[in-house]
């Protein structure tokens, strides 16, 4: 009798150790959607609404950003992360009574970056990034650039916190090609909880050196890991404010979406 009931209380607790071990597991996978660099594939689907454009400030900018992060082993030491940001856009009453919808520019980063962190616990990358021309219906510049891109971090405890950016200038092109030289720079923090929600605040900082422009969108977003049937998803939005941006560029406040499906090894 004394062996029957203590077989029934390790599988008891066993039952108790395995939703622990899950929560753990989703409270690792939050943190590490924090981490631009992390070993971790991983397809966010982030859809940005934006209003306030255009001369008569009555055009609206919906688009999805379907961003593929994909790590690669080279060795012990290094991986290459491959992040691609695909936009597909719809512009409307920009140009008043006129709307269109297709593909934005593609941009293509890699990171070669340590797979373990500093003594310091800093996380760190960098590499090249590429703008692809591959905008349909006049919504991107028509022209390849190439540049290059980094990002730095550190996590401690609950909270994550850095920095991404790149630079970008046009290659080749003939007389009527765009000229490109543009900054982005990416601040960010981020807050995780034990049961897998994240916080998280960035600006995305974009300063065009041929028009002398800036645009300036903070974001301000909130995602949880849950499961949905044998598939672990992150899912979440927030609001956004242009706090700078060209002329006729959106104004005011916007809205988030991300849906970000999860492929842990």
């Amino acid at each position: 009798m004394s062996t029957c009931i203590h077989l029934s209380r390790l599988a008891g607790l066993a039952l108790l150790a395995a939703p622990a071990a899950f929560a753990q597991d989703v409270s690792d996978l939050a943190k590490d959607l924090s981490n631009p660099v992390a070993s971790l594939i991983s397809v966010p689907y982030q859809l940005n609404y934006d209003s306030g454009i255009g001369p008569d400030g009555n055009g609206t900018r919906t688009t999805m950003n379907v961003q593929p992060v994909v790590p690669i082993s080279l060795g012990e030491d290094w991986n290459l992360i491959s992040r691609t940001i695909i936009p597909f856009v719809h512009v409307s009453d920009i140009v008043p009574g006129e709307s269109r919808s297709g593909m934005g520019d593609l941009v293509q980063s890699f990171f070669f970056s340590p797979k373990a962190p500093t003594e310091g616990g800093l996380i760190w990358g960098a590499g090249p990034v590429f703008l692809l021309p591959t905008a349909t219906d006049d919504l991107g510049a028509d022209q390849f650039a190439a540049g290059v891109t980094g990002v730095v971090l550190k996590q401690s405890g609950p909270w994550s916190y850095g920095a991404l950016a790149n630079h970008l200038w046009d290659v080749g092109g003939g007389s009527d090609a765009t000229d490109i030289s543009a900054t982005f720079f990416q601040p960010f923090v981020s807050y995780s909880t034990p049961d897998a929600m994240t916080i998280s605040f960035n600006a995305e900082a974009t300063y065009d050196w041929v028009q002398n422009e800036g645009s300036l969108p903070l974001n301000l977003v909130a995602t949880k890991v849950v499961k949905v049937g044998p598939n672990l998803l992150s899912v979440g939005g927030g609001i956004r404010y242009w706090a700078d941006a060209p002329e006729n560029g959106p104004d005011g406040w916007g809205a988030r979406a991300v849906v970000t499906f999860l492929f842990p090894r």
